[in-house]
């Protein structure tokens, strides 16, 4: 071999030698106790390169075991770290790495309370020189890598900056990137799979550019627990989080070659479940499961498109506290997020660099706030600032099943409580921006057995939407305690149900139409003051409602089934419905609503089915109540614009058997100008009367009924009525003690009343101009019927008088001549008369007073019982002498010449005396004369003698009227006689009363 190949070949020997020994030994050696030393003089922490190694002709580099930090708790570490460099990498103009691997790598990524961050305090770095400002950006160093993969990675993450932290592991990161390069457009296949020990894995996979920076790919998020980031939320918002678990899958689209452009699509997320509480524990929100899918978001677009929504059994609380401000209000507004602590000033502060084109990026008025210029500087004006785009968020289809809302009021004093579910809603083609209406759909229950439905479109720029709203029985009890501060009214029951349209067409200013079908079904209201019914129905239907907001309300027709209301008068003389009222404290700052164009009101007709009502009057006793049953019929159509009558028909019973019923027309909204209504009632029992009877008439009713026919008559204001009462079988209970009894003999008038059928028929017209404000029926009604009470009572025998035609004769008194009880013609005409009456008005009863007066029927009596006591002397003379004699001593004529012997015996047995002794000294003639004055003088004052007189004349009285008259004698009742004066005539007046059976 020559010798110069030999020399050759050992050079080469040699030189493989030592490149061997420089590649695998002297340079590991050396790097690694250069990287070393660097380590120890930069690092703030212990930090240790275990091994290198380096294959000089393959040219890969391996290092072992990196330690940065404390022993036991490094902060960055790896296990491996390779890299292959590839010689094209000399003439290619870029580095190129056909492999490079970092094995299980481990990084702690720490934020301190201030804010300060671990990895940024590892090492002390020197400054380096800002490059002036106008410096364009350098190109990134080329560089080129085949194959980069992280092999079982570790990140573990702690931030102590929220105000609970945070705190997250992953470890098992592995990451694959292929074809990564810094050279213009060219793109690296990239993958990545990090897993952690406490559930959550990440799955990201697409191509990646540097040059300029862009990527697309596939991201997604499997099992990740919301509680790792929530402290984040919970600074901005005071909610707590009990679970929560996020999955999430997208398309994205990355550019920042010009901005930032990023592009997601088939984007979904999955929420399930998730739990949310307030501070003090109480439960905000818990969700079983939300679904968003076929979802793109466009950054440069401003544009987020939601192809579906789907969330089942979503729960959750609200309420309106006390002060009227609701518990998620006061939740936000007395929540303050952490405020950031400054970093503390250091010996020697890690060194802070900022980019140049950074820098340059920076508004001008931050660069003007970090330089330092006087306190005074002013700052130059602001450019006016250009509306930002707004972003447009498009819901294409969103469904919500079973929610549940637990709302609570409690401003009221009793705290209402009402459950809203389960809701269903479905919302399609939602715009934002509003370029199309959208349609929703809710179907809920509200309370235990209420449900509402509603469907329809709404457009939202101008606001307007066409609703179709279903309700089902709604409990209007919810209502109870709003009612409470302003009336004493329990709402028992009340299901409202109604089936409407709804066209809102603008909110400023606020239009809006509603038209369909409402119900309130089995309403019933309690008087809680007195604990007895007030109103209520059993259904309250208005058909064909149709209300324009601020215009009119139309109802084709009311149907009202079993209403039912009482009306009460207390004891006081005030009513139940003013009872019921709440005083209101006066507002001083109230301003009077200002007028505006009054609402028309149209409907088409009201039907009356089985309607009932209850009147009671305390004040009187005993204490007045009637019932009204039956109650059927209908009222015509009522316009307020169109005031025309309307015809009412209504039929009804008093006390379930006395029939009752309105008929005619009527203008509610103007009854001065026209009506025309006829009210009948028929065999109302009187009994029912009593306690108005006991306290105007002092009387009870045992029995009788009355018929009742009202007819008035409106003809602009002016009134014209008819009122006529037939009443039947009338019987007056025991008398009642009533201060406010009138004083008129009650019996007595309605005995003078009632006809030979037992009926007291009474008309009363009545007639007045109701415009007039001093003007007012019932009074009028009232002091008629009392003028002919009085005018009966006060001159009973007149107005029996006139029921026979004998209106001019005076039938109270029966004139007699002195001494005497024969009645003459005129006296037995008037007393034919009276009897004729009396069989008129059956239920009197004629009292006759015997009368006598002493100035006429004395003397005429004296001499009478002289004459008789004559005869009865002189018949005994007669029957002593054996004479014939007749039946009777009143037969006899006494001669004179036997009277004067008589007169000295019936002077001394009759005046129960002597004669006077001055008398022995008179003649025959003289004494006789003093004996018959003085006897004529005793019997002339006798009241023995006058009440004979007086019984005598009315039992002539009676005995004319029951033997010619005709009347019973039980009908007629002999006083106790009196003593009188006689007329100027010298007749004598016995009297005669009449009274009641």
């Amino acid at each position: 071999m020559p010798k110069g190949l030999k020399r050759a070949g050992g050079a080469l020997l040699i030189a493989f030698t030592l490149y061997s020994l420089l590649g695998f030994l002297i340079l590991p050696g050396v790097a690694l106790r250069i990287a070393n030393q660097q380590l120890a003089e930069l690092a703030t922490v212990p930090a240790k390169l275990e091994r290198l190694e380096l294959n000089p002709f393959s040219l890969e580099l391996t290092l072992w075991g990196l330690h940065l930090g404390e022993s036991g708790a490094d902060q960055v570490a790896f296990e491996r770290l390779y890299a292959n460099l590839q010689l094209d990498s000399l003439w290619s103009g870029a580095l190129h790495l056909a492999d490079v691997e970092l094995e299980k790598s481990h990084t702690e990524v720490l934020f301190a309370k201030d804010g300060t961050l671990n990895l940024a305090q590892l090492f002390k770095l020197p400054e380096s020189p800002e490059p002036p400002a106008e410096e364009a950006p350098s190109e990134p160093f080329p560089l080129r890598i085949d194959h980069l993969q992280l092999i079982e990675g570790g990140l573990h993450f702690a931030d102590l900056r929220p105000s609970e932290p945070v705190e997250f592991v992953y470890d098992s990161l592995n990451l694959e990137l292929k074809k990564l390069s810094t050279l213009p457009d060219d793109n690296s296949e990239m993958s990545l799979v990090a897993k952690g020990p406490h559930g959550g894995r990440i799955d990201w996979s697409g191509q990646v550019s540097l040059t300029p920076i862009t990527s697309s790919g596939q991201l997604k998020i499997t099992e990740g627990k919301m509680k790792a980031f929530w402290p984040y939320v919970r600074d901005a918002v005071p909610l707590v989080l009990e679970n929560g678990v996020i999955n999430l899958s997208t398309d994205y689209t990355l550019d920042l070659s010009k901005s930032t452009e990023l592009l997601l699509n088939n984007t979904s997320a999955t929420i399930a479940p998730l739990a949310i509480k307030a501070p003090d524990g109480r439960p905000l929100v818990r969700l079983e499961r939300l679904e968003v899918s076929e979802t793109s978001v466009d950054l440069v677009k401003q544009q987020v498109i939601v192809g579906k929504i789907r969330s089942q059994n979503l729960e959750t609380w609200a309420a309106r506290e006390k002060d009227g401000e609701l518990d998620w209000q006061k939740l936000f507004a007395s929540h303050q997020p952490p405020q950031p602590q400054p970093a503390p000033s250091k010996a020697t502060p890690a060194p802070t660099t900022e980019a140049p084109a950074a820098a340059a990026e920076k508004p001008a008025t931050q660069v003007a706030a970090n330089a330092s210029a006087p306190a005074t500087a002013v700052e130059p004006p602001k450019a006016p600032v250009e509306p930002s785009k707004p972003w447009q968020v498009l819901l294409r289809d969103t469904q919500l099943r079973g929610y549940q809302i637990h709302l609570t009021d409690r401003q009221p004093k009793q705290p209402v409580v009402l459950e809203v579910g389960p809701l269903n809603f479905d919302l399609q083609n939602f715009d934002s921006l509003n370029q199309s209406p959208f349609t929703l759909k809710l179907d809920t229950g509200l309370g235990k057995q209420g449900k509402l439905n509603v469907a329809g479109q709404v457009n939202l720029s101008p606001i307007s939407a066409q609703l179709q709203v279903a309700t089902q029985d709604i409990d209007l009890r919810v209502a109870q305690a709003y009612l409470e501060p302003f009336v004493h009214l329990e709402l028992r029951s009340g299901l409202l149900g109604s089936d409407l349209a709804v066209d809102l067409k603008s909110t400023e200013p606020l239009a809006f139409s509603v038209a369909g079908r409402a119900e309130v079904n089995q309403l019933h209201t309690l008087d809680t003051l007195k604990e007895r019914d007030f109103v209520k129905w059993q259904q309250l239907v208005l058909d064909g409602l149709n209300y324009q907001h601020g215009d009119s309300l139309a109802v084709a027709k009311v149907s009202l089934a079993q209403p039912y209301a009482r009306f009460m008068i207390n004891e006081d003389r005030t009513t139940n419905v003013s009872d019921l009222l709440i005083p209101q404290p006066a507002d001083p700052q109230a301003k009077p609503a200002a007028a505006g164009k009054p609402l028309g009101i149209h409907i088409g007709e009201i039907s009356i089915n089985e309607g009932s009502a209850n009147f009671a009057d305390f004040s009187l006793t005993p204490n007045f109540a009637t019932a009204i049953q039956q109650l059927n019929g209908r009222i015509g159509s009522l316009d307020s614009r169109n005031p025309k009558p309307a015809k009412v028909d209504i039929k009804g019973k008093v006390d379930r058997y006395a029939p009752v019923s309105i008929l005619g027309s009527l203008n509610p909204f103007d009854p001065l100008d026209s009506l025309d209504l006829t009210t009948s009632f028929k065999h109302v029992e009187l009994t029912t009367l009593t306690p108005y009877s006991g306290k105007f008439a002092g009387y009870r009713i045992r029995k009788g009924r009355i018929n009742l026919d009202l007819h008035y008559r409106i003809e602009k204001g002016q009134l014209t009525a008819e009122n006529k009462l037939v009443v039947e079988k009338l019987q007056l209970g025991e008398q009642v003690d009533s201060p406010d009894a009138v004083d008129l003999p009650i019996r007595l008038a309605v005995a003078l009343l009632k006809d030979s059928e037992g009926k007291i028929e009474i008309e009363l017209p009545v007639s007045g101009d109701l415009n007039n404000p001093q003007f007012s029926v019932m009074p009028i009604v009232w002091q008629t019927l009392r003028n002919l009470v009085l005018r009966a009572v006060q001159a009973p025998f007149k107005f029996i008088a006139g029921l026979v035609g004998g209106g001019e004769v005076d039938l109270s008194t029966v004139q007699f001549a002195a001494g005497s009880n024969a009645l003459d013609s005129g006296a037995q005409s008037a007393l034919s008369t009276l009897s004729a009456a009396l069989k008129e008005r059956p239920n009197l009863r004629l009292e006759v007073e015997g009368m006598s007066a002493a100035s006429s029927d004395g003397p005429l009596l004296a001499q009478q019982r002289l004459q008789r006591e004559y005869q009865s002397i002189y018949y005994k003379i007669l029957q002593r002498r054996g004479d014939k004699v007749p039946a009777e001593a009143s037969q006899l004529e006494v001669p004179e010449d036997e009277q004067a012997p008589m007169l000295e015996g019936i002077y001394r047995s009759r005046l129960k005396q002597q004669p006077p002794a001055e008398w022995t000294e008179l003649d025959d003639d003289e004494r006789s004369a003093k004996l018959r004055e003085g006897v004529l003088d005793s019997w002339g004052k006798s009241e023995l003698l006058l009440r004979q007189l007086g019984q005598a004349r009315a039992a002539s009285i009676k005995d004319y009227l029951v033997s010619q008259g005709g009347l019973a004698d039980e009908r007629i009742y002999l006083l106790d006689v009196s003593l009188g004066e006689s007329g100027t005539d010298g007749r004598v007046a016995s009297p005669l009363h009449l009274d009641s059976e």
